[in-house]
């Protein structure tokens, strides 16, 4: 087996590898990614992409240049039951108006979540960290993002309002910073059919083995997956709209 040590070992591995899976903060991974699509690897990205519009964009360009396939680990774009759901949902249509809320409690006292000592999670809050994953729920049922509004809470929430392409609304609570027994995913839509709540998941090991299936499918076939760089872009463009514009109201 071949050891590759450095910034050089990086393009060395890309120069020999099929694909490539990242699992770092985003804006270290966001680079990587570029270069490793230039080098011809396919890409499996954790989410957000990046943290900033240009960082995400480059890696789109570069995956779309080289003509790779990619992924972007949505957990629940993936993971079985809650891939079904959306997936179900989105052929229902006729959706009114939804809502999703994703607190998470990672620095209350007596947490022992794996990811309370991750840096950057502590320095962008919920709305990167789980902001993805109520973005990925609602877009591929409601439909893109056609107005967005923001603004802060307590702690590190953010609460947005969207509207989208099928005419529906839906509003957004993110946090990390919430007290254990506030703590909880919930999204549930409304509309001519009635209710439909999101059904809980088994957790990330099924969803990363489905997102390595999406990429080979992908690359086989040369189709895009839905849940790709380029969505990962949109999904960075949203986020950091939000960001703006929370912070603009609080410095207000």
């Amino acid at each position: 087996a071949a050891a590759f040590s450095g910034d050089a070992g990086l393009d060395e591995l890309f120069a020999v590898s099929d694909a490539v899976a990242f699992a770092l903060p985003p804006d270290v991974q966001a680079p990587l990614a570029a270069r490793a699509a230039a080098a011809g690897c396919h890409l499996i990205m954790d989410k957000p992409v990046a943290t900033t519009v240009a960082g995400a964009r480059e890696v789109a360009e570069a995956a779309e240049q080289a003509r790779v396939a990619s992924v972007v680990f949505c957990t629940l774009r993936f993971a079985p039951q809650t891939a079904a759901w959306i997936a179900e949902q989105g052929a229902v249509g006729d959706w009114f108006t939804a809502r999703a809320d994703w607190i998470g409690a990672l620095w209350a006292p007596g947490t022992d979540s794996e990811y309370a000592a991750s840096p950057w999670r502590r320095e962008r809050g919920g709305l990167w960290d789980v902001g993805p994953h109520a973005l990925s729920v609602l877009i591929p049922v409601l439909g893109d993002v056609t107005g967005l509004t923001a603004a802060r809470g307590p702690s590190d929430v953010h609460h947005l309002v969207l509207r989208h392409t099928s005419g529906a609304s839906s509003t957004v609570t993110l946090s990390l910073g919430a007290p254990i027994a506030a703590a909880g995913v919930e999204v549930v839509l409304r509309g001519e059919h009635g209710v439909a709540s999101l059904p809980g998941w088994d957790g990330a090991v099924d969803a990363f083995a489905a997102a390595v299936d999406a990429l080979i499918a992908s690359v086989r076939t040369g189709e895009a997956h839905p849940c790709d760089v380029r969505f990962g872009l949109r999904l960075t463009e949203l986020l950091a709209e939000a960001e703006a514009q929370a912070q603009a109201r609080a410095g207000a």
